[in-house]
């Protein structure tokens, strides 16, 4: 996959596109939720960084964010990297594989995870696994945004079955117009899970 092409599908009226202005609304939305105080943010597989420095751009809370940003690919980690210390100095951006808990050691807990544009690109095993394993990178009383599409076999039924297994509460689950993306935000009400490095989330599987 050309994942430096894949993002010109935001410069157009595509469902991306609309997928990333629900995204950017949940993001506000989390940071208004947040209590006074640092506001710790992780991001899977960030790409350029669009969506939470976009939701971000001239917010008054800009200043309190902190946190990690992690993307694989090192010229979109770049363009993160710079992006954000325009608008986000708080959040730093590592070049590293998002698919291992190692790439946020030292981040966690966090008040807003960001799982977009990774759930469809990992086998259902790894959905699960990673969902369930959330409660690691999260601290209790934070949100998980994440993204799905709904082709058949659709399975956001079963993911979102998954959270609440894993001790979250659906905040909402909104379908992107005229598409079968969908956006999720799932609230932490039960335990948080002891972090541990060295565990396997997700190993992306699409290529093409």
């Amino acid at each position: 996959m050309d994942w430096h092409a894949w993002h010109t599908d935001y410069d157009a009226d595509t469902p991306l596109a609309r997928r990333l202005i629900l995204v950017q609304a949940r993001i506000r939305e989390a940071v208004a939720a947040s209590p006074a105080g640092p506001i710790r943010v992780l991001g899977m597989c960030c790409g350029d960084g669009r969506d939470i420095l976009g939701a971000l751009g001239g917010h008054p809370a800009a200043a309190r964010i902190r946190g990690r940003l992690v993307e694989l690919d090192a010229d979109l980690a770049a363009r993160a990297r710079a992006r954000a210390a325009r608008i986000a100095p708080g959040l730093e951006v590592v070049t590293a594989d998002a698919g291992w808990t190692d790439a946020f050691a030292g981040a966690t807990p966090a008040d807003i995870v960001l799982a977009c544009g990774v759930f469809g690109n990992i086998s259902d095993a790894d959905v699960e696994g990673t969902v369930r394993r959330l409660p690691m990178l999260v601290g209790p009383g934070g949100s998980v945004i994440w993204t799905r599409h709904r082709r058949e076999p659709d399975l956001t039924p079963a993911v979102r079955e998954w959270f609440v297994t894993a001790g979250f509460s659906e905040l909402s689950f909104e379908a992107v117009p005229d598409s079968f993306s969908s956006v999720g935000v799932h609230r932490l009400v039960g335990p948080a899970l002891p972090f541990a490095s060295g565990i396997r989330l997700f190993e992306f599987t699409r290529t093409a």
